[in-house]
């Protein structure tokens, strides 16, 4: 094959993946702006209901909106709304016993028409269990069965035929986030909530405190005022934290002396000065309630090896080296 033949290719491959990407896009537009086009109610409505409810959210679809639905009932679960799928075709044999009467079940179905959400939209209407429909039409079997549908807009599919659901898959992922957050934001969900549910991986590394990885108690290495720099020097050595933190007579933090402070001074007669002489009086410092991620970003914008924690009247709580956040994933 030439050059020419393979830019050809070249060329239609990416004006196909940009003209992809441009319909979903028109499609996520067309989604904001029916927020101001009737579904801003319903939206707020499930919210409500859902921040309610006593169970959990049971999500269920079939087909591209069964893989869209597991991941809408996965994100929920990750941001504190008790969620999970269940699949509409295992509930006609047996799985609709998952679902309690303090639950809500969100159905998400294109169409409205699967075949395989009849036994579970009949199983919530006679266990006034609620039920938020996610659908294009709200007239169809699913819409007319529901208490609430969040009726998104018919939008061309990115797929040529019209037939692969790829804009529609957009729309129902993006309403599904739209719930979370939501919901994340009117409970008050934070980052240490977050991290309870993402212990694991970098995430869950990103998501601890200062006060997790820190050493403390009899591991600082910590100094008087006034300390002779052989005694220092020891100090340094047996901690191997590469520093030494100086402490007033108050036990605040008022300098650090770290092994580029003593090179600095080779030139000088070590044996004959104390901390004070070459410390650094202003030493970088963090509160151990501090995010492991902004104590990297203060080691890294500094270039330093470690920080002291403090309390807010500057005394010595802990110390957080590099390595530390090296072990962890962080850094």
């Amino acid at each position: 094959m030439n050059r020419r033949a393979i830019n050809l290719i070249e060329n239609s491959v990416l004006e196909s993946a940009k003209r992809t990407i441009e319909t979903e896009r028109r499609g996520l537009e067309a989604l904001e702006q029916a927020f101001d086009n009737g579904l801003a109610g319903p939206f707020t409505r499930a919210v409500e209901v859902i921040g309610d409810i006593s169970g959990r959210v049971i999500v269920t679809g079939v087909g591209k909106s069964g893989h869209i639905g597991v991941k809408i009932a996965a994100t929920l679960a990750s941001t504190g709304t008790p969620a999970f799928f269940v699949h509409a075709a295992e509930a006609n044999h047996g799985d609709l016993g998952m679902i309690g009467q303090g639950d809500v079940i969100i159905a998400i179905s294109w169409g409205g028409q699967a075949q395989e959400l009849k036994a579970i939209l009949s199983y919530s209407r006679r266990f006034s269990i609620p039920l938020i429909a996610i659908t294009c039409d709200e007239k169809s079997s699913l819409g007319l069965a529901a208490d609430i549908v969040l009726k998104l807009p018919r939008e061309a599919e990115a797929c040529p035929h019209g037939l692969a659901p790829t804009t529609s898959a957009i729309m129902q992922l993006a309403i599904g986030d739209a719930l979370a957050v939501s919901l994340l934001e009117a409970r008050g969900f934070t980052a240490t909530d977050f991290h309870v549910f993402h212990p694991g991986g970098k995430l869950g590394a990103s998501l601890m405190h200062v006060a997790d990885v820190m050493h403390t108690g009899e591991q600082l290495p910590l100094v008087a005022q006034g300390t002779p720099m052989p005694e220092a020097i020891m100090v340094l050595s047996r901690k191997h934290f590469g520093c030494v933190g100086v402490l007033d007579k108050d036990g605040r933090l008022c300098g650090i002396v770290t092994e580029g402070d003593m090179a600095r001074n080779l030139t000088r007669n070590l044996a004959e000065l104390t901390v004070d002489d070459i410390m650094t009086r202003t030493p970088k410092t963090v509160k151990q309630t501090v995010l492991a991620t902004a104590a990297l970003a203060l080691l890294n914008q500094h270039h330093i090896g470690a920080l002291i924690v403090i309390d807010d009247e500057r005394r010595p709580v802990g110390l957080v080296h590099f390595h530390d956040l090296l072990r962890i994933g962080v850094a």
